[in-house]
């Protein structure tokens, strides 16, 4: 595989990523784009599994963001108490839904620097959003895309996350960023773990760096 041009390599990881993960989709559950922010905000330093067992009492109780607005922090903080830095996400839960009400009528806005603008929403969010919930084509680069990106040699140990973003995006066709994202999240969560990677069983390890370097721990 050494002798495969760049775009050659980037079509091979395409095609094993379909043939892993046809179907790879978004893990937290949510019912509207607004619920989404949320679950992703939630999802920060804490698995998507914990964050669907709280998401699950937490939208049936809270479906507006008034309903965020009017309750009580330390309410939403009990209802939240179950992920890490709770206490933290509440109050930015309360102060996102107040600019969104201000600011934008009520709705999530679909545009990147105003999504960037609310509380507790970075770029990872962000692009989460615009993918997952308006269909506009991103790359969210979380822990998994990170290590994945890295392993593969799509970008080097040493890149951070506005890099890996870029780089991938340059890598790939524009009209594959949503699919691909979600299989590399996959792909990273189940089968390149950061510890004990199933690498005897792995058609990309003809690309891979993660035999003679351990870049989790480099991470």
């Amino acid at each position: 595989m050494d002798n495969l041009t760049g775009k050659e390599k980037y079509n091979y990881i395409m095609s094993v990523l379909d043939i892993m993960y046809p179907d790879a989709f978004c893990e937290l559950n949510y019912h509207s784009i607004f619920d989404l922010v949320i679950a992703v905000m939630l999802s920060a330093q804490t698995t998507d599994i914990s964050v669907n067992k709280v998401t699950d009492v937490l939208f049936q109780k809270y479906k507006s963001v008034d309903d965020y607005i009017n309750c009580d922090i330390k309410d939403l903080e009990e209802d939240l108490r179950f992920i890490g830095l709770y206490k933290n996400k509440a109050k930015n839960i309360k102060l996102l839904c107040q600019k969104i009400k201000d600011d934008y009528n009520g709705q999530v806005p679909m545009k990147r620097k105003d999504l960037e603008s609310l509380p507790g929403v970075g770029r990872k969010t962000a692009n989460v959003v615009l993918s997952e919930g308006f269909r506009i084509p991103a790359i969210a680069v979380d822990t998994h895309v990170s290590r994945v990106a890295k392993r593969l040699k799509l970008a080097y140990l040493n890149d951070d996350v506005w890099t890996i973003e870029q780089k991938l995006m340059r890598k790939f066709p524009r009209e594959r960023w949503h699919k691909l994202h979600h299989q590399m999240v996959f792909f990273g969560r189940y089968h390149c773990k950061a510890q004990a990677p199933d690498c005897d069983n792995c058609q990309l390890k003809v690309v891979c760096r993660y035999p003679k370097i351990d870049v989790g721990r480099a991470m």
